[in-house]
């Protein structure tokens, strides 16, 4: 390396990344003290968020002044701190657009596992395995309703691709690896006409339940029970979801998974998937790329995986027109039709 070139080179951003897990956490431990919430009522001085809080002085001050460097917090010349419309918009979690549900799992449930990383990238085994029911069920009871915000947008792109409010005829949707039910909740919603079989671990359905229950749309909900590759799907659905599933199957699981799809869908019917993707060549995005290791990390197969890898699978099915559907959250949609 040329002294000129190497000038311009600094370890600034090495230094940062050895400090790369406070930012979570200490977004975590805002949220869990309310801070965000607080500072949605207005702005307030340190001391007048401690009252509201009950939290310490010195321990707001480390992480508040944290997030004003992270600009999630803003703080004036009189010490007065107040939200961005970044953090108001998406940690304060009394809001609908609340996207802190991630993050509220990192202290306790993902990052003690990633502390296992270098062993695991040794021997390519996982810490657990949350791809299995075995290990992931009580995982994902708890995981499922916080994460529901992060993909509740993305309902409302695909009703609007399907054309479902203007639509009169009956559909049957089909939500596998339902979770919370956002999936088969946000098509519900866009029409009284939609009806819905949402499958998942017996661990997992009566949080489905409970969420469809919450929204008042029981009465056109159905529950099956189990493994995705053995549990019965049924026949004749006009459109199934695959909601950020085939990441944990594997490709040999989800190949397996598309095909029984191809199998329950009516002719005409429309598969949804929504998956972290990456481009083909794996050199990016970021957040496709660092998610694959959190496949390495809890699961035995799992991996992210580009458009053309999951268009090639959905050939292999039977479907026709694989297609990119732009709708809020970390990639865009991928649909393709049953002939």
């Amino acid at each position: 390396m040329s002294s000129a070139h190497s000038a311009h080179v600094t370890p600034e951003r090495i230094m940062q990344f050895a400090w790369g897990y406070i930012p979570p956490l200490a977004i975590e431990a805002a949220i869990r003290n309310r801070v965000f919430d607080v500072l949605d009522e207005g702005p307030k001085s340190l001391a007048e968020v401690a009252a509201a809080t009950g939290a310490s002085t010195r321990g707001l001050s480390a992480v508040m002044n944290a997030l004003v460097g992270l600009e999630l917090l803003a703080k004036d010349d009189a010490g007065v701190y107040s939200l961005t419309p970044e953090s108001s918009l998406f940690l304060v979690r009394s809001k609908p657009s609340f996207q802190g549900g991630l993050i509220l799992h990192t202290s306790e449930q993902l990052l003690p596992k990633f502390l296992n990383l270098n062993k695991i990238v040794a021997t390519g085994k996982p810490a657990n395995h949350v791809n299995q029911e075995s290990d992931g069920g009580e995982f994902f009871r708890q995981f499922v309703v916080d994460i529901f915000p992060m993909s509740y947008p993305a309902t409302q792109a695909l009703a609007g691709a399907l054309g479902l409010a203007t639509s009169t005829a009956p559909l049957r949707v089909l939500d596998l690896g339902a979770g919370s039910g956002v999936w088969g909740i946000g098509l519900a919603q866009s029409s009284p006409h939609v009806t819905v079989t949402s499958v998942d671990w017996p661990e997992v359905l009566p949080i489905t339940q409970t969420t469809v229950n919450r929204f008042g749309l029981s009465d056109r909900f159905q529950f099956v029970e189990g493994d995705l590759l053995s549990a019965d799907f049924g026949s004749g659905h006009n459109v199934v979801t695959v909601g950020h599933i085939l990441h944990s199957e594997g490709e040999a699981r989800s190949r397996e998974l598309l095909a029984k799809t191809h199998a329950a869908l009516a002719p005409g019917g429309t598969i949804a998937i929504a998956e972290f993707l990456v481009n083909p060549d794996r050199r990016g995005p970021v957040g496709g790329l660092f998610f694959a290791v959190n496949m390495l990390v809890n699961t035995d197969n799992g991996d992210t995986y580009s458009f053309e890898e999951i268009a090639g699978w959905l050939a292999e099915a039977g479907f026709v027109n694989a297609r990119l559907v732009d709708a809020p959250g970390p990639s865009p949609l991928i649909l393709a039709t049953k002939p």
